[in-house]
């Protein structure tokens, strides 16, 4: 079969499109024709070995030689212990916890971390859903969002984001969304009440203006910054970050917790075959829709990942498999 294989961490270029061997599943697994595939800042930061934490399991060369952690194909064959799928079976999700191997013809993953794809999705849109869509979900349980909640989310326009926002506003909420000038016009087609560009507008200084909730997506400011923009109540979740800013959130964040009623949290990323489905149900009545950038051949794969890591996607970029 053909895949997109690395053997030393770098830019996208380091990327190669090889044949290797078809996978064998195990007994608890299944093996997935893939038919799309999608790429994520985790997808970024394993191939560039940066941050360093990301080398952990693999310090002298790619612990996963094949990235790619969300998938949507085809179930080809399953293990003697699977219980739920069956062969034929259209199927979606986050195989991070399977040994990654998205970006390739065939890949294997267990049942738990598959949910069926929802009559009537393309393969393209199922495989932008996992990761992103799941954050944005986790994020905003995590902040406690309430309908009428005056909800801001900095990074809005990449894949978490635009699943986020979408996902807020179908519980009532008031959506401040930040990013670059260019787009703001996407962001406003998806609901938002008001758009920031980041480089015009800084909404931490504005004291008129206070958030229930602050989803971070994209975090580049310091954490007194964050909680100065959050109300009395507020919430203030970070989704990612580097090891630095991890740290000055522990440290703010239990400041915060004994100076007054704000909450600095990091959300860590917890795959989910129940929250996949949840999303799959916002989707089927028509509560989400991804948002999909560019699709690329599986032989552009390091494209894809390049307009990732510039930071230029708008919504999320997708890798058709089965178009080679």
């Amino acid at each position: 079969m053909k895949a997109i294989v690395y053997t030393s961490y770098g830019q996208p270029e380091v990327l190669s499109l090889q044949e290797v061997p078809k996978p064998t599943p195990k007994d608890n697994e299944v093996l997935i024709q893939v038919h799309a595939a999608s790429v994520n800042s985790w997808d970024w930061d394993l191939l560039r070995g940066v941050p360093y934490l990301v080398r952990l399991g693999g310090l002298r060369g790619p612990r996963y030689p094949i990235l790619g952690a969300d998938v949507a194909g085809r179930i080809v064959s399953v293990g003697k212990e699977i219980k739920q799928l069956r062969a034929g079976d259209e199927v979606f999700g986050d195989i991070s916890g399977c040994n990654w191997g998205g970006f390739a013809e065939y890949v294997c993953a267990r049942e738990t971390a598959l949910s069926i794809k929802p009559d009537g999705m393309s393969f393209e849109e199922a495989a932008a859903l996992p990761q992103a869509a799941v954050l944005a979900l986790q994020g905003l349980r995590k902040g406690e969002l309430r309908e009428g909640h005056k909800v801001l989310i900095n990074g809005a326009g990449g894949g978490v984001g635009t699943f986020a926002l979408q996902i807020a506003k179908s519980y009532g909420a008031e959506v401040t969304a930040v990013d670059h000038g260019s787009k703001l016009e996407l962001l406003r087609s998806l609901g938002a009440d008001k758009v920031i560009d980041y480089t015009k507008e800084d909404f931490t200084h504005n004291r008129h203006r206070r958030y229930d909730l602050i989803l971070d997506v994209a975090g580049f400011r310091s954490m007194f910054d964050y909680k100065r923009a959050l109300a009395p109540t507020g919430i203030y979740v970070m989704i990612g970050g580097s090891t630095p800013r991890i740290l000055q959130l522990i440290i703010v964040g239990a400041w915060a917790k004994r100076t007054g009623n704000k909450k600095m949290n990091l959300l860590l990323h917890k795959p989910s075959r129940d929250d996949q489905d949840t999303i799959g149900k916002l989707y089927e009545t028509g509560q989400i829709k991804p948002v999909i950038d560019r699709k690329y051949l599986l032989s552009q794969t390091a494209d894809a990942l390049k307009r990732l890591g510039e930071g230029n996607a708008k919504g999320k970029l997708i890798i058709q498999v089965m178009g080679k």
